[in-house]
């Protein structure tokens, strides 16, 4: 096992530095790192520093000991925030070993970890000066629907167009290879939507995000032909103001989703750019040959790529008040905020790059429309530059490469027939120890508040179904625990709740079975439903530092701590005893259990014993 508890801590929560999320520019601020005394109750390092850099140069302030615990020596120092994004890390000087030790070395201590070798910045803890997302969103709970497998309302909405397979809810497989899959159509409205929020507030989720709404020759509609109207096979405007009215009496907010990136090729601009060069919608895309050779999202033909060189796109769709992003917010029925598809590549082809450009347009944009509203990027990679160069646009990233991948990697089943979101090899199961490793350099990537305010999930419409993935209700319910004890927004895929299974992206798009009463009240949907309102309910899941104490083979476990509380968070892939130190966790109160754990607490350890995959979280002495 590897003990992490052993390793010198700071990160960027209140318990480390109280005015950290606070910060402006030129704020002095106290910085806290916690060095493990083992048991002796004296400093184990001869000195303490912060380097931090001050306009691209580093500086160097002394830390002083402040307090010690059972099982830290606490050490201060003070920082200034010299710029919007401030980059500090911790340099330990240790005191000589051995016979033959004529002098001291040092040790650095990043978001990564502790390092006995140099480092680079780019895992510097980091203290950002940007807005950040509205609490509602970094406090929530989020549940993600793919309109058309939801819910039926059993409204008229006129015959299917000529482009839709009519699919029976309850019959019909749903089809994920060949010509038919995007064509499938099941039926669900946003009236059915409404119908059933009761489901959603009882899982305790008080965001719902839906995918694309507006007319489109398929199923998924990221090919829209118009984002002036909200499809009439969903109802049309008046079902989504319907659906919002409900939502918001409800306490639930509402996301749209749009695709920034590119239209579908019968969108009305479209259209008019064949139609003729020299319109002002032909410098929306990139012609090579006009009018049938252009740019397209991975050269797919139907999705042409939009070109952000022109000001009048700029104005059409991300920026002002008539743009398609303002529009959809305003008013009390509007829209809560936007999940941005595809968002990495936005304005983004061969030598244009106006990424970070039109994140920023967007986001001020939508202050001005609507204050407090949410924005989402989906990014399936390392998204450290696009919200750290780019800070002050997305306020969030979709967290696949830094949460869901990671998750994956450890739970899933051996020999796993999974790949992910393109790579070219299955998913493996990996050692608790590369997992963690992983997790924290990717966190260690981007700003502490960043991290609280990404969005983790355990799958979307876009991968294959966590179940079929991890291959049990037990393992699953173990990948909750992750997705509820770790920083971050939890988001649920719209029937994972109730054991959904699917092969692929396309394939995840199951029907909710709404008639099959035997999915429901299941061991994994309580699960489901107290794990989520327990997140909702705790400031520490919510807002907590995070402290890694152990990687076991087949466990980890990690500690979440405001001023107030701390929750420790026990999780394992199959039959584990983990002993974590009295010392540090005191006298623990279950908060949650899988079936079958148990937790003792003796005078040195505290044992928490799993027969198989699940999660234990703690309330500490």
């Amino acid at each position: 096992m590897s003990v992490l508890w052993s390793e010198p801590h700071h990160d960027g929560s209140p318990v480390h530095g109280p005015r950290l999320a606070a910060a402006a520019l030129g704020d002095e601020v106290d910085v806290l790192l916690r060095v493990p005394h083992g048991g002796t109750r004296t400093s184990p390092v001869r000195s303490v520093h912060v380097r931090q850099v001050h306009d691209g140069e580093p500086a160097y302030v002394g830390a002083r000991v402040v307090r010690t615990d059972d099982h830290d020596v606490w050490f201060s120092a003070r920082i200034t925030v010299h710029n919007r994004l401030a980059r500090y890390r911790w340099l330990l000087e240790d005191e000589p070993t051995g016979p033959r030790a004529t002098g001291t070395g040092y040790r650095w201590v990043n978001a990564a970890g502790v390092h006995g070798h140099d480092v680079t910045d780019a895992s510097d803890f980091v203290v950002s000066t940007y807005p950040t997302a509205p609490d509602w969103a970094v406090d929530g709970v989020m549940y993600q629907v793919f309109p058309d497998r939801f819910a039926r309302s059993g409204a008229d909405h006129g015959p299917l167009p000529d482009w839709a397979v009519a699919a029976d809810w309850d019959t019909t497989p749903v089809e994920h290879t060949g010509p038919d899959t995007p064509r499938q159509l099941y039926g669900g409205d946003l009236a059915g939507i409404e119908q059933h929020l009761d489901h959603l507030l009882d899982l305790g989720v008080d965001v719902l995000y839906l995918t694309p709404f507006f007319p489109a020759e398929s199923n998924h509609r990221y090919n829209a032909s118009s984002f002036d109207e909200v499809d009439p096979l969903l109802g049309g405007d008046p079902a989504l103001s319907t659906l919002v009215a409900a939502a918001h009496a409800a306490g639930i907010r509402v996301m749209g989703d749009l695709t920034t990136n590119h239209t579908g090729d019968t969108h009305d601009w479209f259209l008019a750019a064949q139609a003729d060069p020299d319109c002002e919608e032909a410098g929306y895309y990139y012609f090579h040959a006009h009018p049938d050779r252009y740019e397209a999202w991975f050269g797919i033909p139907s999705l042409p790529k939009l070109n952000y060189r022109s000001e009048a796109l700029r104005r059409r769709i991300v920026e002002g008040p008539t743009s398609v992003a303002a529009r959809w917010l305003e008013g009390p029925d509007g829209l809560d905020g936007w999940r941005i598809d595809v968002a990495n590549m936005t304005g983004r082809n061969r030598d244009d790059d106006h990424n970070h450009d039109v994140a920023r347009l967007v986001r001020r944009t939508m202050d001005a429309v609507k204050p407090g509203s949410f924005l989402l990027a989906e990014h399936f990679h390392d998204t450290s530059d696009d919200v750290t160069t780019g800070a002050g646009g997305w306020d969030a990233v979709m967290n696949y490469a830094a949460f869901t991948r990671p998750v994956w990697e450890w739970l899933a089943e051996p020999g796993s027939r999974f790949g992910f979101l393109g790579m070219p090899v299955r998913v493996p199961r990996k050692p608790t120890r590369d997992v963690v490793a992983a997790m924290r350099l990717f966190a260690a990537a981007v700003p502490w508040q960043q991290t609280l305010q990404n969005v983790n999930m355990l799958g979307s419409h876009d991968t294959p179904r966590a179940r079929s993935v991890v291959g049990s209700d037990e393992a699953l319910v173990a990948a909750l625990a992750v997705l509820v004890g770790y920083p971050g927004v939890p988001m649920v895929f719209a029937g994972d709740e109730l054991g959904l299974t699917g092969e692929d992206g396309e394939h995840a798009r199951t029907p909710m079975p709404w008639s099959d009463a035997s999915r429901f009240g299941t061991p994994l949907h309580r699960a489901y439903r107290e794990l989520l309102r327990l997140r909702h309910g705790s400031e520490t899941l919510r807002r907590g530092g995070l402290r890694w104490l152990c990687a076991g083979e087949d466990d980890m476990a990690w500690l979440r701590e405001t001023p107030e509380e701390r929750v420790a968070v026990v999780v394992a892939r199959d039959a584990s005893t983990v002993d974590l130190p009295v010392s540090l966790l005191g006298e623990p109160d279950v908060l949650w259990a899988s079936s079958g754990a148990s937790v003792e607490a003796g005078s040195r350890v505290v044992q928490v014993a799993l027969p198989a995959a699940g999660a234990v979280l703690l309330r500490c002495g």
